[in-house]
């Protein structure tokens, strides 16, 4: 959803350095990671559904029964074909520190700085890997990642936000009743989504938004 009114020169400025980091040549060296995070409800059905069959889709009750809620962390290598995904009780300082660690060690090992887009949330910060962990382990994990945030008010710039809609189309969209069937569901969306090598192509440029979005430029 497009809410811009007003684009002060800081806008600007973080959405120029997201465009040309989007039009770079893909180097998985130094991968462009896309992240954001999902906040999922954990509902369950009270009333049996009836499947779908030909002709006539799933039909289910408005009942249903809230299971608490969970976190899902998504991070997407949209030039290489690769996302991860991962399910967490919260979304903590702590919770975004293991899962950069995650992305560093076990996702991207063979890269020599991951540079991360994501949102202004006050957990992302180099501050949060500071706080839990060791300092040496924190400054050699924080020498492996740069962090490019974007503007407030504009998370249309991050191409998370196109996966985490794919994957609540084909996926998470629906009704699931607890955590170990939204790992297994987002697993499988992931497996499928990597084996395919899946991209998103990102088109948008620095001369479309100046063309787009100049008539808001302050």
């Amino acid at each position: 959803m497009w809410c811009i009114e007003k684009i002060d020169n800081d806008y600007r400025k973080r959405m120029y350095t997201i465009l040309r980091l989007y039009s770079e040549d893909y180097d998985p060296k130094y991968p462009i990671i896309c992240f954001d995070e999902k906040h999922k409800h954990l509902i369950s059905d009270l009333r049996m559904k009836i499947p779908m069959q030909p002709g006539s889709s799933e039909k289910y009750d408005y009942s249903y029964k809230r299971n608490g809620t969970a976190n899902i962390f998504v991070a997407v290598d949209f030039n290489g074909g690769k996302r991860d995904i991962m399910v967490t009780e919260r979304r903590t300082k702590k919770d975004f520190a293991m899962y950069i660690k995650h992305l560093v060690n076990n996702v991207f090992p063979e890269a020599k700085k991951l540079r991360i887009i994501m949102d202004n949330l006050n957990t992302h910060s180099y501050y949060s890997i500071l706080e839990n962990f060791e300092f040496k382990e924190a400054v050699e994990l924080i020498s492996k990642i740069r962090f490019y945030y974007t503007p407030k008010h504009a998370s249309w710039l991050n191409i998370a936000e196109i996966e985490i809609n794919v994957m609540d189309n084909q996926c998470t969209g629906r009704r699931i009743g607890n955590k170990k069937l939204l790992i297994s569901e987002t697993t499988a969306y992931m497996n499928n989504r990597n084996e395919n090598k899946s991209k998103i192509n990102w088109n948008f440029t620095k001369e479309d938004a100046d063309e787009k979005l100049s008539k808001c430029y302050i």
